[in-house]
Parts: structure tokens; sequence; C-alpha cells
């Protein structure tokens, strides 16, 4: 299975729905939803939510992230809004602005991020929030 790309000389404003594996390196103003796994690359500038099985970020989100399994923030990552995930895994260097919700708690429909929550305003330490 080959993974679909979005370089960064690409613009998008409006729903960007795909199956499989995409990655993006360009700029989206809009809403991202999937069942596949997501790359946003390290050019890539994302303004709306993103819902997909699992992402990794190396670029800019500002946004909600929703996902099923794994949200990784890499070492520049830029996130600003909240996470829910099952697991989450955030590098030392990269910025993390919201709340999160992860495990169990996170896959339930309606679930609040007022509970267990967590929020960083500065660079994120290394380490990841679930074992």
């Amino acid at each position: 299975m080959s993974k679909n790309i979005l370089s960064s000389d690409v613009e998008i404003k409006g729903t960007l729905k795909f199956s499989n594996d995409l990655i993006i390196d360009g700029k989206i103003d809009g809403e991202v939803s999937s069942d596949g796994d997501l790359t946003i690359g390290e050019n890539a500038r994302i303004k709306g939510d993103v819902n997909t099985r699992s992402v990794t970020v190396f670029g800019k989100v500002t946004g909600n992230i929703t996902v099923i399994d794994r949200c990784e923030l890499k070492q520049n990552a830029e996130l600003i809004g909240d996470i829910k995930a099952g697991k989450l895994a955030i590098e030392e260097g990269a910025t993390f602005m919201g709340s999160s919700a992860v495990g169990a708690a996170a896959s339930k429909q309606g679930s609040s991020f007022g509970s267990g929550s967590s929020s960083s305003s500065d660079k994120a330490s290394s380490g990841s929030a679930n074992k």
C-alpha cells in the first residue's frame, strides 16, 4: 500500500477526507478526517480539526485532534488545541497548548476534556503521557 502525499505547494480550503494513509506537507484550512493514518509534515500548517485513526505531527496544527489509536507530537511540532487519543507521545521540544484526554476515557463519545486533562503552555518535556 502506498502513501498519498500533498506536497508543500498544495493549499486546500474545505474538508479533506481520505482512506488509507496520507502525508500532508502543505496548508489545509478546514477539517481533515479519515479512518487511516495521517502524517503532518514539518512544512504543513493545518487550521481545523483532525479526526483520524492515528496522527504523527511534525508541523503546526491549530485545532483539535481526535484519534482512535496514537497521537505523536514530534520535536518541532506545534499544537494549539485539544487532544483525544488512545495513546499520546510528546517529544522534547514540541509545543502543546491545550487539554488532553488519553486512554479508554478518550475513546468514549462525549467525554469531557475537564477530567484527567493536562495542559502545557510552554515547551513540553520528553516522555509519553501513556505507557
